[in-house]
């Protein structure tokens, strides 16, 4: 083949991807069947106190709550279009395989065997924890290497199982685990005195704390994070338009955080707005809607139903909440965390 062919077809085969790139995303089979059904199908926990949690009349609150009806604005225009299904954690991956949900946010540790063995494809990282130890005050216990013998009271199926049985072993100490199958039974446990300390994510062990305990000043969190436990929500593998669309409502509520747009001055920064970067993100001076298969204002519907981020933290696990948690590594790149969206342009 002459160069002068081969130039052509080389300058034909750019301009055929760089149309295809700048196509308007084809929805998918997942946004297909939520379209269908009206509604998102989004599984949650059995109830954990600040991520997700009904109330005697079942309405759903939480972070991982607000996470799934922000995604519900953003590709269906209303917040309140979400089912939420309480899955336990030997329910939670057979329940997102089967199609029984459509995204799975439920406070669950992103690692190597789930992302590469489950056909789960973790969207991104929406909260950072880490596995501790409650023990009631009255045993005097500062430090988890004072725990020997004790005996410790852990959920079945989950990474704290096997944090709890790597890290004593790393220590050379001897402690005997307790496990329960469910979340419930096992802080039931602890706080009848059957366990000596109990442990999971420490946002859980907040939760529990100050939710189930009679008296929570009566128990205190161990100083030692044994684990890294990066939380975020999960799809299906396979269907890369679902996948995107559960990424970048996310990420637009961390770019909103950033940009200070609130659920309170998004109205008002949309219409007065001349920065091009927030106007990309609320879709006034360009449609970055379309790559995603979504109309323009997509961001704008998710921030206007949920907030920005930092309001989803603050109201659930926060300081406005019953928990009280820290922003630490949940904090901002830029206000000393690692909390950090890519820029939606």
């Amino acid at each position: 083949m002459s160069s002068s062919r081969l130039r052509k077809l080389g300058l034909l085969c750019a301009l055929t991807l760089s149309a295809v790139a700048t196509q308007t995303a084809h929805a998918g089979k997942t946004v297909d069947a939520i379209k269908q059904r009206g509604s998102i199908q989004c599984g949650v926990s059995t109830g954990v106190a600040g991520f997700s949690l009904p109330d005697s009349q079942g309405n759903w609150s939480g972070f991982d709550v607000d996470l799934c009806r922000g995604i519900a604005a953003a590709l269906l225009g209303d917040a309140n279009k979400v089912n939420f299904v309480p899955l336990n954690s030997q329910q939670r991956f057979s329940a997102i395989q089967s199609g029984e949900v459509d995204v799975l946010a439920r406070n669950t540790t992103w690692t190597l065997n789930r992302d590469a063995s489950l056909g789960l494809s973790f969207t991104g990282v929406t909260y950072y924890d880490g596995q501790g130890f409650l023990v009631p005050k009255k045993l005097k216990v500062t430090s988890a290497r004072q725990l020997k013998n004790a005996e410790v009271c852990v959920q079945s199926g989950t990474t704290n199982e096997k944090n709890l049985a790597d890290y004593f072993r790393s220590q050379n100490v001897k402690i005997k685990p307790v496990v329960f199958e469910g979340f419930e039974a096992s802080f039931k446990a602890f706080f009848s005195g059957r366990c000596q300390a109990y442990t999971t994510d420490i946002s859980g062990l907040a939760g529990v704390r100050n939710k189930e305990a009679k008296n929570p000043d009566d128990y205190v969190i161990l100083p030692e994070v044994i684990s890294k436990e990066p939380l975020g929500p999960a799809v299906r593998r396979g269907d890369d338009e679902w996948f995107a669309i559960v990424r970048w409502v996310a990420f637009a509520l961390i770019e909103a955080e950033e940009y200070g747009i609130t659920r309170a001055n998004v109205d008002a920064i949309k219409a007065e707005n001349k920065d091009p970067a927030i106007g990309r993100l609320l879709g006034s001076t360009e449609d970055t809607g379309k790559l995603l298969g979504l109309d323009r204002d997509w961001a704008y519907r998710a921030i206007k139903s949920v907030g920005n981020y930092g309001e989803i933290f603050a109201r659930n696990v926060g300081p406005e909440s019953v928990l009280k948690l820290p922003r630490g590594l949940n904090n901002l790149w830029n206000k000393g965390g690692i909390l950090y969206a890519p820029p939606v342009r």
